[in-house]
Formats: structure tokens, sequence, C-alpha cells
């Protein structure tokens, strides 16, 4: 056994903290237009709607699927500095082009879609930080890394937000750079702050990050990753099979958890602009201050989750995120009488005489698909008629909205975590790369199926139809985390090296 020596226990946790800060800017590069997506498409392109805004917010996760397990396969067998490096140099380019999708003259909406896969497929690199920080921890310190690694995470979703709200002071017109043809708005400067990030996390990989390995019992291994710098052991204790069938169950709960998490964060602002009236702007500034809270509070959730694992075991408190997610959902349904505001009585009642009689107007605005003329300078608001549900479904009222976001806030990060942790123990000393690649290309699945299905649900069926078919996928997770619970063990505990 090779002591591992405090120069390397040093290097090896800066290291790790090059790890997390990769993580918060991958979530700050999604969160951080997360509420502005649709209104900024809108805004560049007309002729884009409801259905495309799901494809949009998918294409993040389409190229994140597709670069998850190339970059983890790249990780097991070259330095990791390498695809770290690549795929956020990829992200920054992908930020600076979604600030120039204003500038051709038409099909505006596919070079965000573009731009946005390219951010996705940067953010591929989640799959090299995972099986990183699992190779370098040992198996006690595993829950603690991957809750702080999650809280990194929550922190870009938190602060992602954030700074979405704070540009939002700069305007929908901004600030325009002719030379460059660059528009600095509150759409704009978002990305921009975030390419700047990306640049910085290069400089501190290159400066600080190095290639580490331990076993589960904490003692330096030698690196497969050929930076020649580990004077430790082979790592013996990797003879074994990976049990398959807990891997495949989890990485079946973990595309559930981010489905259903998708779905929230897609939702929102239709939501909220259907049901309260809200404008673009309001939609964006109300729900980037809901999500920061519910933000941090996902991060005092990660902090506890440390703590209270060591009493009840990862796969109890895994069973109760998923419970607290399932009364989220179900808090959400439409329960009321009342109907919320149509989209085209609140433009009659702003923009035509009172002399005229409703049923002498109907006829008009039914044949004008209830749009305002070009030249009008009042923003539509409520539940566009075109959403045939709008007429006889009710409104989900802001306190069911607010209560929901407070549970889900609770369930996710719980069930986020624990999913990560329970599959790196699964897996055990094997290079992680690969199956964390995997992992994370399920969760890339569930935002890509997630935002495009219901989106599609919502915009044709409407809230109670979406958030039923939610509830019933968490019940069906429930009842496999049910059938799996004892297959669900660390692999050193598997073949009998330590206790559980």
């Amino acid at each position: 056994d090779v002591v591992e020596t405090q120069e390397h226990y040093k290097s090896r946790w800066r290291s790790i903290w090059i790890m997390y800060l990769t993580m918060f800017l991958s979530s700050v590069g999604f969160s951080i237009v997360i509420m502005s997506v649709w209104p900024y498409l809108q805004k560049i392109d007309p002729t884009a709607d409801a259905s495309f805004l799901g494809w949009i917010i998918a294409s993040y996760s389409i190229g994140q699927m597709v670069a998850s397990p190339l970059f983890g396969f790249w990780s097991n067998y070259r330095p990791r500095r390498e695809p770290l490096v690549v795929s956020t140099a990829i992200s920054v380019a992908a930020n600076c082009l979604y600030a120039y999708v204003h500038v051709p003259h038409s099909h505006n909406k596919y070079y965000m879609l573009t731009a946005r896969a390219l951010v996705g497929f940067g953010a591929g690199n989640v799959a090299v930080v995972r099986s990183y920080i699992a190779g370098a921890t040992s198996l006690t310190e595993r829950t603690s890394a991957m809750a702080n690694t999650s809280a990194c995470q929550a922190v870009g979703f938190i602060l992602g937000p954030v700074f979405q709200t704070c540009f939002t002071l700069i305007g929908e017109e901004g600030i325009t750079w002719k030379l460059v043809h660059l528009q600095l708005n509150m759409y704009t400067a978002p990305v921009l702050f975030g390419a700047l990030l990306g640049v910085t996390n290069i400089i501190l990989i290159f400066a600080i990050f190095r290639d580490h390995r331990v076993d589960d019992m904490g003692r330096q291994c030698k690196s497969i990753n050929f930076e020649g710098e580990e004077t430790g052991v082979l790592d013996q204790d990797a003879e074994g099979n990976v049990d398959h069938v807990a891997v495949v169950a989890i990485n079946f709960l973990f595309f559930v958890i981010l489905f259903v998490f998708a779905v929230f964060e897609t939702i929102a602002t239709p939501l909220t602009m259907d049901m309260y009236s809200w404008t673009r702007k309001e939609a964006v500034f109300y729900n980037g201050i809901i999500l920061s809270v519910v933000g941090i509070e996902s991060v005092i959730v990660f902090m506890v989750v440390k703590t209270l694992s060591k009493k009840t075991g990862e796969r109890a408190i895994l069973h109760g995120g998923l419970l607290i997610v399932l009364v989220g959902f179900f808090i959400l349904l439409p329960w009321g009488k009342k109907l919320p505001n149509i989209q085209w009585q609140e433009i009659k009642n702003n923009s035509i005489p009172k002399t005229i009689s409703t049923e002498m107007l109907m006829p008009f605005w039914s044949l004008q698909a209830m749009q305002l003329p070009s030249n009008h300078t009042v923003e539509p608001v409520g539940c566009p008629v075109t959403q045939s549900w709008c007429l006889n479904t009710p409104m989900i009222y802001l306190a069911q909205y607010i209560s929901s976001d407070i549970l889900i806030g609770l369930g996710y990060p719980v069930c986020n975590v624990m999913s990560y942790t329970l599959y790196s123990k699964i897996l055990g000393p094997k290079p992680q790369g690969v199956y964390m690649g995997w992992l994370t290309a399920s969760g890339s699945g569930a935002r890509i199926l997630g935002p495009v299905f219901v989106s599609q649900i919502y915009t044709h069926l409407g809230p109670r139809w979406a958030f039923s078919l939610i509830c019933g996928v968490v019940v069906v997770s429930l009842l496999l985390l049910e059938i799996v619970y004892k297959r669900l063990i660390a692999f050193s505990v598997r073949y009998g090296r330590m206790q559980e």
C-alpha cells in the first residue's frame, strides 16, 4: 500500500475544485438564458411557435447526449485536460454565435437552434468531471464530493437566472456596436458573460488541474491517463464484474429525474405567461427570482443530504426524493373553477371601442387569429385562444405554482446527487468515463424528450394532461426502485472487500 503524501492530497483536491468550477460553468451555460429564450425567439423570428421552443431547449441536450460518451471515452485513455479544454472552447464559441443570431435576415430560429446545440455539445464534459471525481475520491469521500459537485451545478442554476435577471436592466434594445454588428441587450449580455467565464475556466485547467486516482480505500493508484505523475500501485481491487442490472436501473431513474425537471424548467415561462397574464419581460424577471430561490433551497438540500446519507443510506434518500417530486407535480394539477384570462379578451378590452358589442366582435377576432395590428405597441397577454384548452381548463393558482416549485426544488437535488453517488459506487474502481458518459447521455435524452413531448402536450391538451402524465412516469420509477433496491450497493461491498 502506498500512503498518499500531503502534496498529492493537496494537488488532488485542487484538481477536484477545478472540476467543481467546470460543473458550475456548464450549468450556467444552460440556465443563464433559459428564461429568456422564448421572448428572444419571438423577437428575432416571429415565425417561431411554442413547439419550436421545445426544440430550442432540447437542442442543448441533443448536443450533450452526443458528446458525453465521446468525451467520456476520450478521458478513459488520454489526459483529461484534453477533452476538458476542447469542450469548454466549443461552449465559448457557441455562446458568441448565440449573441449574433439576430444578424441574418431569415431563418434566425435555426441559427439559435445551432448555437444552443453547440453549447450542449461543449457541456458533454460533465461526464469527464463526474468520472474524474469518482476516480479521485475514496468510498468515504465519494458522497460528499458528489454532493459538492451537484451543489456547484445547482449554484450555476441559481446564478444563471440571477445574471439573466440583472441583465434585464439593460433592456430589450440595449447598446449596439455597429462596427462588429453586436447588440448588447438583456438577451445577448448573459451569453457573452458566459463566454468570458469559459475562457477563465480554460486558463485554470491549464494552470492548476492534474490527473489523480485513488482506490476505494483512498490509497494512491497509478493514473491510466498517461500524465506520468503518479507513483502509486495499480488497483488490484478492480477485478470483478459490474452489476449491469443496477447500472441500467440507475440510468432509467436518472432519465426520469432529469425528464421531470426539464419539463419544470421548459414550461415555467409559457405557463406563467398563460396563467397570470405576465408580459415577456415580467415572465423572465419573476421566474428568474423564483428559480433563484429554488436554487438556494437546492444548495441547502445538497449540504444536508451529505450528513443524512450517513445515517439512512443513499437508497432510502433517493426513494424519499422521488416521493417529494411526485407530490410537487400532483399539486400543480388544475383544481379550481376560475379560468385564465384569454388573450383576445385582453386585446379587445384594451384596443376596441366599448360601444361595439362582443357578438359583433367575435367573428372579426376569429378571422384575424386574435392578432394585434402590426403597428400596435401593446403586447398581448393572457392565454392565447389558439390553445383551445384555455377556454375550459381551470387556471393554476400562483400559490399552487409556488408550492410546487418548493417541493420540486427539494426533491430534485436529493434524487440527482443520490443517483450519481450510487452509480459511481456501483461501478467501483473500473474506469468510469464511458459509463458516466452514458449516464449523462440518458439525462440529456430526458432533456430532449421532456421539453419536446410536454410542450406538444401542453400546447394541444393543456396542463392537466401534461402534469398527469408526469405523475404517472414518477410512479413507474418508484416501482422500479423497489424492484432493484437490494442491488444498488457499492462494488467493494458486493465483492466483500468492504462493509456497507
